[in-house]
């Protein structure tokens, strides 16, 4: 029977150990492949993607792997000097607008009055299409990549603040909270002592999972042709121009650039959900 215990208990330290591995390699290849992307189109001249009219669309090859659009232009740095673009507006994006949701969702613990308001300010934005928004935003503000930060920032922040809202709304029914303000700690004290290190978790995986709506909805509004110039390098940018070459069996113009896209989501969205199983253990059995 002894044994048969010490058996199960170490076929079970062995899965956590297991899981705990397959975990963290899925992050580190995430974040690997992410960054390199990066770096990649950090490192990627404009000045290289040049015009060659002799080389005007021509199929994928070994000297052009991803083919050459309708200016000879290589669509492999295009698509690189892209994605980086994106992951920029998507980085700066989604910490913007984790402040803002972490801001009003601390405000409104503070007093009933305060809450009402949040709740009101989140459905406020719900109920306005975000593309819309980001489009109006960006406008306002002159358009260019700044315009379009701005837009995704402020577009974004809702989902997380209802998360963050209603936890923050249990934590205050516990004990600790209770007795705290019984002993005449400030509501400031007890947000930052007592409820802050228990959202930290909601807070940072809020963040990552922001990162690929934010790249996925500037995609979208620079595909419409708002906000960027059509000379930046977007892969919005990028499909739009390729949609006019699709019926002439230019395939590869919206091919590998959208699978590109669709693919530094999925390592978002990988990194985001495996940093959750780190951080709460108790999610990776849901």
């Amino acid at each position: 029977m002894d044994e048969s215990v010490n058996k199960m208990s170490k076929f079970d330290v062995l899965g956590s150990m297991n899981l705990r591995t397959k975990t963290l390699l899925a992050i580190g290849l995430s974040a690997f492949l992410l960054i390199l992307v990066v770096l990649v189109s950090f490192f990627i001249d404009l000045s290289v993607i040049t015009t060659d009219w002799t080389m005007m669309n021509q199929p994928p090859s070994l000297e052009h792997i991803f083919g050459t659009d309708w200016l000879g232009r290589d669509m492999f740095l295009r698509t690189l000097k892209g994605l980086g673009l994106s992951v920029q507006i998507g980085f700066f994006a989604s910490i913007l607008s984790s402040i803002v949701a972490v801001a009003l969702a601390f405000l409104s613990s503070f007093n009933k009055y305060l809450d009402s308001f949040v709740a009101w300010f989140i459905d406020l934005f719900l109920s306005v299409p975000h593309l819309l928004l980001i489009i109006l935003i960006s406008i306002s503000l002159g358009g260019g990549a700044f315009g379009v930060l701005v837009g995704v920032a402020f577009t974004h922040w809702t989902s997380l603040a209802r998360v963050l809202r209603a936890e923050i709304k249990r934590i205050k029914t516990s004990e600790f909270v209770t007795i705290s303000e019984r002993l005449g700690k400030s509501k400031f004290w007890i947000a930052r002592k007592q409820i802050l290190p228990l959202v930290t978790t909601q807070i940072i995986v809020g963040t990552i999972l922001i990162f690929p709506h934010a790249i996925m909805h500037e995609a979208s509004v620079t595909f419409l042709g708002f906000g960027l110039s059509p000379h930046e390098p977007a892969i919005g940018i990028i499909l739009s121009e390729s949609m006019k070459y699709l019926a002439t069996g230019d395939w590869w113009l919206a091919l590998f650039p959208g699978l590109a896209l669709l693919i530094l989501v999925l390592l978002f969205d990988i990194a985001g959900e495996n940093i959750k199983k780190m951080l709460d253990p108790t999610s990776a059995n849901e």
